[in-house]
């Protein structure tokens, strides 16, 4: 199904619970909302309509183009210096993370590797002895309160935070990063599927936008992997709840469906709603990396299920335990897929490839 071009709309950051300062209880009643993550869904359809799946006919493994694609640009992804001249002896391979603040608490909390808080994927990664840890460096560039309308533009302000106080106090530079994890939601949506102007399109619109903003900030960008919201069904706060977390992913789908179409069929118009995803020109080439969201203590197909006590009070953003899981398929992810570990995996460690598809405590944060 093909959609209507949506228009941009304002959406407030912060929710009520967070102006008034007073943490809300997570409902932690709404154990299930019904719906089928789309890792399970395959070639079924949600709401009648959008068929599920992590890439195009219901698939949850990347079409063979894409992967050579991906395969390509994993090779060019080589150790660089701050100028991004490739320098195998002491430069840097950076893997960034962009997004909000669910994505900062879920990869490191701190500014990057070995200062991460324990559980995220960063800590994690730097505990496993599989990891490259000579040249590979693990950056946080996520910032709380900065939901997928405020990295649209590469002039925007978040990404002079990454340059200067993210990237700079380590002494690395823009023209290192190579590889980003993606993972954004808007916040405050309030038209869901299958509504022609849904978030769902909208955040697809605006995830597009990032993709060409990062190709100007980031000259040597070679792979971007994305991921949609973990469960949110125990949301007491109408910051990111269902179902929007869930139809995110479909945000995702269409983004990286998009992609793949484009370059399958030169010449044609781009996506309307993703716009020009052009990989040999204005974005970086895409995939899936770990698909979070499971229907709360209904397990999936691999067993994954979302408990309260996996939130902090506000029922959206991850506890230790939540971090401890996405931090682990991440990790997986990162180690296993056939497209990252030319980077990523140690020289003479061992992992093997799979084809690439996909003590709980509360922490002070910030709202957002």
């Amino acid at each position: 199904m093909r959609r209507a071009r949506i228009a941009l709309f304002l959406v407030a950051l912060t929710s009520s619970a967070c102006l008034s300062g007073v943490a809300v209880a997570s409902y932690c009643q709404n154990t299930s909302t019904g719906r089928v993550p789309l890792t399970d869904l395959g070639a079924g359809l949600y709401l009648g309509q959008f068929e599920g799946g992590l890439y195009p006919n219901g698939s949850n493994t990347l079409p063979d183009a894409q992967m050579q694609a991906g395969l390509a640009a994993a090779s060019a992804i080589v150790p660089r210096d701050v100028s991004g001249n490739p320098d195998p002896q002491g430069g840097k391979v950076i893997l960034l993370s962009i997004g909000m603040s669910n994505t900062s608490d879920e990869w490191c909390q701190g500014i990057g590797v070995p200062n991460c808080t324990a559980e995220t994927f960063g800590d994690q990664a730097w505990a496993d002895s599989h990891v490259n840890h000579a040249t590979l460096d693990i950056v946080n560039g996520a910032q709380g309160g900065a939901p997928a309308d405020q990295w649209e533009s590469p002039t925007d302000t978040t990404y002079n935070i990454v340059r200067d106080q993210r990237l700079a106090p380590r002494g690395e530079t823009e023209a290192q990063v190579q590889v980003i994890w993606l993972k954004q939601a808007d916040a405050g949506p309030t038209s869901s599927l299958p509504s022609s102007q849904a978030d769902a399109y909208t955040l697809e619109s605006r995830l597009g936008n990032i993709l060409r903003a990062i190709k100007v900030r980031y000259p040597n960008i070679g792979q971007v992997f994305l991921s949609s919201r973990i469960y949110a069904g125990y949301a007491s706060t109408t910051l990111n709840p269902e179902p929007y977390a869930y139809e995110s992913g479909f945000s995702v789908k269409w983004l990286v469906q998009a992609q793949i179409t484009q370059m399958a069929t030169q010449g044609t118009p781009p996506d309307h709603v993703a716009g020009d995803l052009n990989y040999t020109t204005v974005a970086p080439w895409i995939a899936w990396a770990a698909y979070l969201w499971a229907d709360g203590t209904i397990p999936r197909s691999d067993g994954l299920t979302w408990v309260c006590s996996d939130f902090q009070t506000d029922g959206t953003h991850p506890s230790t335990s939540g971090d401890h899981k996405v931090g682990a398929m991440l990790l997986a992810f990162f180690l296993h897929s056939p497209l990252t570990q030319s980077w990523f995996v140690a020289v003479g460690g061992t992992t093997t490839s799979t084809t690439t598809s996909s003590t709980t405590t509360t922490r002070p944060r910030g709202c957002g």
